[in-house]
């Protein structure tokens, strides 16, 4: 079976430069993404952007641990991918940053997620609307009160 995905987007009354500082500043997601447990950051690239970072998260059927690896095409969108492991058999997302007119930023995120353990199609699907939401709406919290 095809894992089909999630896409969102939210507007956020922040400079895309800011919403991008925001959304690497991946040790801070504890404080404001909705689930996120912990953090390690494994290995970071020259610039300081995370390179490889280890989460555990709260999955509302029970805890789970991965480890993702992130690319960026530049500061306007990155994206990342879940190293194989026993809660994860796919988990890959990415955000893009598009500049409005008013100054304001468009923030598009996708995520596609397949769990290691068995979750009816339905509820996975659920799941990962919920988490895509309540991400952008915390990112977008998060960046206009910064």
């Amino acid at each position: 079976m095809a894992v089909e995905g999630t896409v969102q987007s939210i507007e956020v009354s922040a400079s895309p430069d800011k919403v991008f500082k925001v959304a690497t500043d991946v040790a801070s997601y504890p404080d404001w993404v909705s689930g996120v447990k912990s953090v390690d950051i494994l290995e970071e690239f020259e610039d300081g952007l995370p390179s490889r970072v280890e989460f555990v998260a709260d999955a509302m059927i029970k805890e789970i641990s991965y480890t993702l690896r992130y690319s960026f095409e530049s500061d306007q969108k990155f994206s990342w991918v879940a190293e194989p492991g026993a809660d994860i058999r796919l988990l890959e997302g990415s955000y893009q940053f598009t500049e409005l007119e008013d100054g304001s930023t468009e923030v598009l995120y996708a995520l596609r997620v397949d769990p290691a353990f068995v979750v009816p199609g339905f509820l996975r699907r659920q799941a990962e609307k919920q988490i895509v939401s309540s991400a952008l709406r915390g990112l977008k919290k998060r960046a206009e009160t910064a």
